[in-house]
């Protein structure tokens, strides 16, 4: 008995199977998710209509599509929609249904001094749950639980002794704030998911069922495939164009590396590197202007930050990333000895035939910089993917191709929509409780006011948030509990914050439940845990980079413009010494005292002492020096390495 109730439980810990339905609600869930595109782009970029309702029809419509996608468990039927899911849908509209119709009503009343009425507990209490049951079946049980355990936090945390405890709550308070305010459900997550979350989302599929996405594969071709270890080089850069339509490390993973990982594997790549390259490539992604995925989003919602500077200052960082991670892919393929490939697509005839898909990109940089709304950015940006696909008769949209990709979107953006509502969950309590301020309390207890020590800490709370959740609902929890901390130190608010959402995005491949590397695994035919060690090897320097920024913000392009130029150079270098130091190969294997000459120079040229970045600077300059003679056979007194 005890294995069977086991066995139960294993399967609804876990999140539940996709499916297609063949049956009649199979036929009608295309055109529905169609015309919930439509209606959001509607309401969202042409018809002006009151907030609050418009999350409240959103969520419903949302949660059935939830039902109706996807199954209890992994081992649920991915082609019936059993009696259940059916009745789980009709509840989520019927309770949508009721809010609506009481808009007005919830909209005007006062908070905890007007009572709820027996319908309003009902309704709300139902919503609480099936809120809960679409986050497990679609994002899984890591956020799940911690959702639950915050709630439980919230009823019951008042029995808890010292600075942890806090006053009573009762269900209808907690029930009040959570479902019946804009502080709950229906807060900031939910309302980023239903304007810039799902506009950019359709932009990149519009963009990538046109022909864009094989468009900045074959140009990642053309550009690096012949150079040494070529495919991993692809896999970095078609990754990080990708990651600029599609703002998920897991979707940029399935997309391109189920081309890139294969051909690396058929050079020479272990499965586990290879799959690790592809997870550290894809990850950057979520920082990577101009659509730096839903986190962003938040930051931009939460922080009052205009998502154009957000975007702007994420620049240089999201170079950062980059460049460390080709850098050491192209010495690690050097120091394997792994060629490039054979036969790589022209660049010019790529451009022919594929550059018109620059135009939305472009597009949408100029709506940023103009200073448009990131909803009309987006708006803007699909235009301009619809009328390139014009030009060529291979590439123009029928009204089917319409339809399948408002559909398509719709349904992409559903995993999202739960994350969002759960984490709306959260920031409810912890605005009940004051848990936020007391978090802050612990991190200055084990920190003091030491700012380098706080960062640490704030990176280990966010890496450890992240095991098993999507980045926007890492950002989330982090934002309220780790952010306050790090402003009372006198961090920048938009430092604070894009350290953050930058170690957010870097809990995706940080292993021991690395949701990027998971996806990777099967593609690479290795262990997810290798792959996630792999992808930290490979991108480990750019663990780095948030700490610079919080004490330069010149590399978040903010200050006087020579100061910039140099917080630029400075950084560039460093990360180069950094890359070098941890490959250790130039050409030909560094001794150890030419890596401990990069070690030193690039650690030296993050500070933001000048005279230590000065020293840096010499050191570097003494280390190329040294690894110049010995790739040269002039000094090999220092060439014998363990690399």
């Amino acid at each position: 008995m005890s294995s069977m109730s086991l066995d139960f439980f294993s399967k609804f810990f876990t999140t539940g199977a996709r499916r297609d339905p063949a049956s009649w609600a199979g036929k009608l869930l295309k055109p529905f998710a169609a015309l919930v595109a439509l209606g959001i782009v509607w309401v969202t970029t042409i018809q002006i209509v009151q907030i609050y309702a418009m999350t409240i029809v959103f969520l419903g419509l949302m949660l059935a599509l939830v039902f109706l996608t996807t199954g209890a468990t992994a081992a649920s039927s991915r082609e019936r929609v059993p009696l259940c899911d059916l009745l789980f849908a009709a509840a989520s509209m019927g309770i949508s249904a009721y809010f609506w119709f009481h808009n007005e009503r919830i909209v005007t009343r006062i908070t905890l001094l007007d009572e709820l009425t027996l319908w309003d507990i009902i309704c709300g209490s139902g919503l609480l749950l099936i809120t809960l049951e679409a986050t497990r079946r679609t994002v899984g049980p890591g956020l799940t639980t911690i959702v639950l355990v915050f709630l439980g936090y919230n009823l019951w945390g008042d029995r808890l002794p010292g600075v942890l405890g806090h006053g009573s709550i009762d269900y209808l308070h907690f029930l009040d704030i959570l479902a019946f305010t804009t502080d709950g459900i229906f807060g900031a997550p939910i309302r980023v998911a239903l304007t810039y979350v799902f506009l950019f989302g359709l932009f990149g599929t519009f963009l990538s069922r046109t022909g864009g996405g094989d468009f900045f594969f074959d140009a990642a071709s053309a550009v690096s495939g012949k150079s040494p270890g070529g495919p991993a080089k692809i896999a970095v850069v078609s990754s990080g164009l990708y990651g600029t339509i599609s703002g998920s490390p897991t979707a940029d993973v399935v997309t391109t590396g189920s081309i890139t990982i294969p051909m690396m594997k058929k050079l020479g790549y272990s499965g586990a590197l290879a799959g690790g390259i592809e997870v550290a490539a894809s990850t950057g992604g979520s920082i990577l202007p101009p659509v730096m995925g839903s986190a962003a989003f938040i930051m931009a919602e939460f922080t009052g930050i205009r998502y154009t500077d957000i975007a702007l200052a994420g620049i240089l960082p999201a170079f950062l990333y980059y460049f460390c991670v080709y850098l050491q892919v192209h010495l690690n393929s050097l120091k394997l000895g792994i060629a490039g490939l054979d036969k790589v697509p022209a660049f010019g005839d790529t451009m022919r035939r594929g550059g018109m898909f620059l135009v939305p990109l472009i597009a949408l940089v100029v709506a940023l910089l103009i200073g448009y709304s990131p909803n009309f950015v987006a708006a803007f940006g699909t235009l301009a993917v619809i009328a390139v696909a014009m030009y060529k008769r291979e590439t123009r949209l029928s009204f089917k191709g319409f339809y399948e990709i408002l559909a398509e979107a719709t349904l992409r953006v559903v995993p999202v929509v739960a994350a969002c509502a759960a984490a709306g969950l959260v920031v409810g309590g912890l605005s009940m409780t004051g848990l936020g301020a007391k978090v802050t309390e612990l991190i200055f207890l084990l920190a003091g006011t030491d700012l380098f020590l706080s960062l640490v800490v704030a990176a280990v709370i966010t890496l450890v948030l992240g095991m098993g959740m999507p980045t926007p609902s890492v950002y989330i929890l982090a934002a309220v509990l780790v952010a306050p901390a790090l402003t009372k130190l006198g961090v920048s608010l938009i430092a604070a914050h894009l350290f953050l959402v930058y170690y957010a995005s870097l809990s995706a491949m940080t292993p021991p439940i690395a949701v990027a590397a998971f996806a990777a695994a099967p593609i690479a035919l290795a262990n997810p845990l290798a792959v996630g060690l792999a992808a930290v090897r490979m991108a480990m320097i750019a663990f780095v980079v948030p700490f610079a920024f919080v004490y330069n913000n010149g590399i978040l392009l903010s200050g006087a413009p020579l100061q910039i130029a140099f917080a630029c150079l400075a950084v560039i270098l460093a990360v180069a010494c950094l890359c070098l130091a941890a490959e250790g190969f130039w050409k030909r294997p560094l001794g150890i005292v030419q890596r401990l000459c990069f070690l030193v120079a690039g650690l030296g040229l993050l500070t933001p002492s000048p005279q230590v970045q000065v020293a840096g600077g010499i050191a570097a300059v003494f280390g190329a020096w040294m690894a110049i003679r010995v790739s040269s056979g002039v000094d090999d007194r220092h060439g014998t390495s363990t690399p």
